[in-house]
C-alpha cells in the first residue's frame, strides 16, 4: 500500500483486552520510501460535547491509538495522533511504543 484514501478507525486500548473508545476517521495515508506510514485525517462525524470530552481525556492520557483499516476487527498499527487547531489529525507510525504510560490523577 503506497497510498490509501478512505475511512479508518482509531482505537484507544487501556490494555490488551479493553478498548475504551473507537473513533471513525476519514484518512489519507502515504508510505514513504523507507516504509514509514504518515497520515492526515479528520473525525468522520463531528464529536458531540461528551465525545469531545472523552477524546480530550484520552489524548491527554496518551495520544497513541491503534489504527484499523476497513475489514480489520482490531487495529494493528500503533500511531501517535496530534490534533491541529481546526480538527485536522496528523498520524505518525509509532512502532517502538511499548504501551506504557505514566498517569497521575488529581482526586481532590
Amino acid at each position: 500500500m503506497d497510498r490509501f484514501v478512505g475511512r479508518a478507525r482509531l482505537e484507544w486500548w487501556a490494555n490488551q483486552s479493553t478498548c475504551l473508545e473507537m473513533y471513525d476517521i476519514d484518512i489519507t495515508v502515504t508510505v514513504d520510501a523507507v516504509g514509514k506510514l504518515r497520515a492526515t485525517g479528520r473525525h468522520a462525524k463531528s464529536l458531540d460535547t461528551t465525545q469531545r470530552e472523552g477524546w480530550a481525556f484520552l489524548m491527554e492520557m496518551d495520544p497513541h491509538f491503534s489504527l484499523a483499516f476497513p475489514g480489520e476487527d482490531r487495529g494493528g498499527i500503533t500511531v501517535r495522533v496530534v490534533e491541529a487547531e481546526k480538527g485536522t489529525l496528523s498520524l505518525t507510525e509509532a512502532p517502538d511504543w511499548d504501551g506504557s504510560v505514566n498517569v497521575t490523577f488529581d482526586l481532590t
